[in-house]
């Protein structure tokens, strides 16, 4: 059947969906000819990842498209839709620190990270900064600098910072609009990159502060000026036009796709992002998806500047911005910097992901094979937690493709009754799969419970009513609450798996890691309930006000930290002072606050 649909698959551009026996689109393919692309998958040659794919293969789907171009959208708006395990990254994709600089109702900068950056929303972003570290350390110095507006909320009336000139009183609206227009141009040619700037802010404040002898400020602003010249003093590349550029270069070995992007802010190379991948199709189509799928979740800057064999036009007019493949020059510099650090990073690390792969995919596949899975592709984990009776919870977290999906973990309040593990259990997976059902969201191929018979039997009890074809598996611990047995859920029978093999670690991974996020779960919702019954002792806070001071906070240790004034941002003075006082008195009394 699959041999006769290969024959009728158009010579025409699209985007190709790989599926296996679920029915479940495993990779997402982009191609100028369907019927080339496709075929050479069951009619060639294949090795490595792409022979792992296609032996999953039972069935494919196509949309065929007018141009290459609009193939090359529509296989990144699928790959978003259904997060194929063959598209997947080798590490976890990351968001970059940004300064975000806001100017209405009042100005103020704070350190953003952003999963999607769209030209629309015209946001005032500058870097990406190389760690959060440094963007929130130039914040800080900035807030030091200028009277920016640096409190929670907006008081009825001006503050201690208004008071000692460093802010405008913009509560109070007392702003004077020279100065506001001043600030604003000193602070943002600043963050364009004019660096002369700020230290010449930082040298003006030193020396007002050793002319009133307060030396010790004075030694704290030169420190600060010697941390920021490092952070600023970063490699320079000769193009003086200061445009806002990445640079791509990449290397491929083995199977194994790296590549590397250079930022370039106002001449200077502020960092860098590396990515590996494997090689499932032509190498070019997949660094141009690579990339244009890149920019759908970071800023997208005035220039690209491509390695060769990379298609610019098709890159430029998708992320609508200039995109050249330059040939000589400084640019063409950048471009072999780049290569040379993708080529490094894929040298060093090449051993590494051949590693993980056997500890993760291959555990997985392993763990597949004993349980006579026809697919093993996700994995939900579950934990309950009531300690000392109280505070009923559970966890679940999902393993893909051998690796923890954090942006799938769920977390439970649980109604029943203290210490009923078999209710509770029942509840949580009713509620987990009842909703999956009715969302239609995607099922896990193995169920993994954190106990016994017990927890199996509740678990089949609730697949069984809602009709679910689920297996189900067991982890008990020992006396030293260690993994010790894999429990068939069909079966009741203990699985022998050798404790020092790679499927043995797995599991234990997964029992570990359901565990601390249940417990971390637990911890949260205890500290909260002992800040809200600490606050009922207080005095003029009420409901709203007790909610947002746990939401701020979220322990007494970082409440008892922070001053009337910092209190007073929330509830009014006098019962902030209240607070502060008693939080004060029973760290005393108790000798610490947990």
């Amino acid at each position: 059947m699959l041999r006769e649909k290969l024959k009728t698959i158009p010579h025409l551009p699209g985007s190709y969906q790989m599926r296996n026996i679920n029915n479940t689109i495993i990779y997402v393919g982009k191609a100028k000819d369907l019927y080339k692309r496709v075929n050479s998958y069951f009619k060639g040659t294949v090795t490595g990842k792409t022979a792992k794919m296609v032996s999953e293969v039972v069935d494919f789907t196509y949309i065929t498209t007018t141009t290459e171009q609009e193939a090359f959208i529509l296989e990144i708006n699928l790959i978003k839709e259904y997060n194929p395990k063959y598209n997947i990254l080798l590490k976890d994709d990351k968001s970059y620190p940004y300064i975000e600089y806001i100017s209405k109702p009042y100005p103020r900068l704070k350190v953003s990270r952003y999963l999607n950056i769209r030209k629309k929303d015209k946001k005032m972003l500058f870097g990406p900064y190389p760690n959060a570290y440094a963007a929130r350390k130039i914040v800080g110095l900035i807030n030091r600098l200028y009277p920016l507006k640096k409190c929670e909320g907006m008081p009825k009336h001006v503050c201690l910072y208004y008071h000692i000139g460093e802010c405008l009183g913009y509560c109070e609206k007392h702003v004077d609009q020279e100065k506001l227009t001043q600030m604003e141009q000193e602070i943002l040619d600043f963050l364009k990159g004019n660096d002369k700037i700020l230290i010449d802010k930082i040298m003006e404040k030193i020396n007002t502060f050793s002319e009133n002898l307060n030396y010790e400020a004075a030694l704290d602003l030169k420190k600060e000026l010697q941390y920021i010249e490092v952070v600023l003093d970063k490699q320079k590349v000769e193009l003086h036009d200061y445009i806002n550029r990445d640079a791509i270069g990449f290397y491929y070995d083995e199977g194994i796709i790296s590549v590397q992007i250079l930022f370039i802010r106002n001449g200077k190379i502020v960092g860098g992002n590396n990515d590996k991948f494997y090689m499932i199709s032509d190498v070019y189509d997949e660094i141009n998806s690579y990339i244009l799928n890149f920019y759908t979740k970071h800023e997208i800057p005035k220039e690209i500047l491509l390695d060769e064999g990379l298609n610019a036009e098709v890159i430029g007019n998708i992320l609508e911005t200039r995109a050249l493949i330059p040939q000589k020059g400084n640019k063409k510099n950048l471009i072999n910097m780049a290569k040379e650090n993708a080529k490094i990073s894929l040298e060093q690390e090449v051993t590494i992901i051949r590693n993980d792969e056997k500890r993760t995919v291959g555990a997985n596949e392993s763990l597949r094979t004993i349980l006579n899975l026809p697919v093993l592709d996700r994995i939900d984990a579950f934990d309950n937690s009531n300690l000392f009776g109280s505070y009923s919870v559970s966890g679940m977290i999902v393993f893909k493709a051998g690796k923890p999906c954090r942006k799938e973990y769920r977390k439970y309040k649980v109604s029943v009754d203290k210490n009923d593990d078999y209710n509770t259990m029942k509840e949580v997976i009713y509620r987990r799969y009842y909703r999956a059902m009715v969302d239609k969201t995607e099922m896990p191929d193995l169920i993994i419970v954190d106990g016994g018979e017990n927890q199996i039997r509740a678990c089949k009890d609730i697949l069984d009513a809602l009709r679910l074809n689920i297996k189900v598996c067991g982890l008990k611990k020992d006396d030293h609450h260690r993994t010790n047995e894999l429990i068939d859920g069909d079966t009741l029978e203990v699985i022998s798996i050798p404790r020092d093999s790679d499927i043995f670690h797995y599991l234990t991974r997964i029992q570990d890691e359901v565990h601390r996020f249940t417990i971390t779960y637990h911890k949260t919702l205890r500290d909260k309930g002992s800040i809200s019954s600490i606050l009922d002792n207080i005095s003029g806070i009420g409901k709203i006000r007790k909610k947002e001071l746990i939401k701020k906070y979220g322990s007494i240790k970082k409440m008892a930290e922070a001053s009337v004034s910092e209190l007073s941002t929330i509830i009014p003075p006098a019962v902030a002072a209240d607070l502060h006082k008693y939080l004060q008195e029973r760290n005393e009394k108790d000798g610490e606050i947990n």
